[in-house]
C-alpha cells in the first residue's frame, strides 16, 4: 500500500516538526491522496487559510517500486502519477499561501531518489518518476525564486515501512549496505532531519539542489 507505507514514514518528520505537523500531514496527502484530488486540495488550502505561516513547509513523499519484464504500463503510470504529479499537484495547491508567506522566504521540498543519477538496474520507473521531480525542483526554483526557495532529497535506501521488500531479509539488506562508502542502510530520522533544515530559515540561501542523503553511494566509489 503506497498510503500506508508513505503514511508511516512521514511520521518521522512529524516528530521532528510537531508544530507544524498539521500543515505537513496534509501536505503529504496530496502526494499519494491521488485517487481524490480534488478533496486532499480543498482540505490543504482550507488549512492554509487558517494557517497561513505554516506555508513553508510542503512536502512529498513517493513510492518504491522495481520495473521487471512483466510490470504492466499501469503500474508505470501510477508511479509516475504518485511521484511526479504528486509532487506537482502538492506544489501547485500550496502556491497561493506560499506566494503570500509572510516569511522572508517560503521553503519546498521535494523527495527523489540516488537512483536517477547512478542508473540502477530495475529502477527504470521510479528513475523516470524521480528524474521528473528533479527537473520540476530546478525549474520552479527559478521560476519562483526570489520568494519561494525549491529544493529536493536523494536518498538511498533507507529503513522504512516502504523499503521493507527489500531490507526484511538480513543478507539481502546487508549486501545493499555494503554498496555504500559508509557501510550501512539510512535511517529516516536522517533523511526528515534534512528536510527540516531546508525548510528552515537556516537554510535560507540554498535553492535548486538536489541533496543526496545516501552514505556516500552517489558520488563515492572506495573499491578499486
Amino acid at each position: 500500500s503506497y498510503r500506508a507505507s508513505a503514511q508511516q514514514a512521514l511520521e518521522r518528520l512529524l516528530a521532528l516538526e510537531p508544530d507544524n505537523a498539521e500543515g505537513l500531514r496534509i501536505a503529504a496527502n496530496l502526494a499519494y491522496d491521488t485517487g481524490d484530488f480534488p478533496e486532499a486540495e480543498k482540505r490543504f488550502r482550507t488549512y492554509l487559510d487558517k494557517h497561513p505561516a505554516d506555508a513553508s513547509a510542503i512536502t512529498d513523499l513517493g513510492s518504491v517500486m522495481l520495473f521487471q519484464d512483466r510490470t504492466a504500463e499501469a503500474e508505470v503510470l501510477k508511479d509516475f502519477e504518485l511521484n511526479a504529479l504528486g509532487a506537482f499537484r502538492a506544489v501547485k495547491a500550496a502556491l497561493p499561501a506560499l506566494k503570500g508567506s509572510s516569511a522572508a522566504t517560503a521553503s519546498v521540498v521535494l523527495f527523489s531518489t540516488v537512483a536517477v543519477g547512478q542508473g540502477f538496474a530495475t529502477h527504470a520507473s521510479v528513475a523516470m518518476a524521480k528524474g521528473a521531480v528533479e527537473g520540476l525542483t530546478r525549474t520552479l526554483a527559478a521560476e519562483l525564486s526570489p520568494k519561494i526557495r525549491v529544493n529536493a532529497i536523494a536518498p538511498s535506501l533507507t529503513k522504512t515501512p516502504l523499503a521493507s521488500f527489500m531490507t526484511a531479509n538480513p543478507a539481502t539488506a546487508q549486501a545493499i549496505a555494503a554498496m555504500h562508502p559508509l557501510q550501512r542502510l539510512g535511517e529516516a530520522d536522517e533523511v526528515a532531519a534534512l528536510a527540516v533544515f531546508l525548510l528552515s530559515d537556516q537554510a535560507g540561501w540554498i535553492t535548486g539542489q538536489v541533496i543526496g542523503v545516501d552514505g556516500g553511494r552517489s558520488t563515492l566509489r572506495v573499491k578499486a
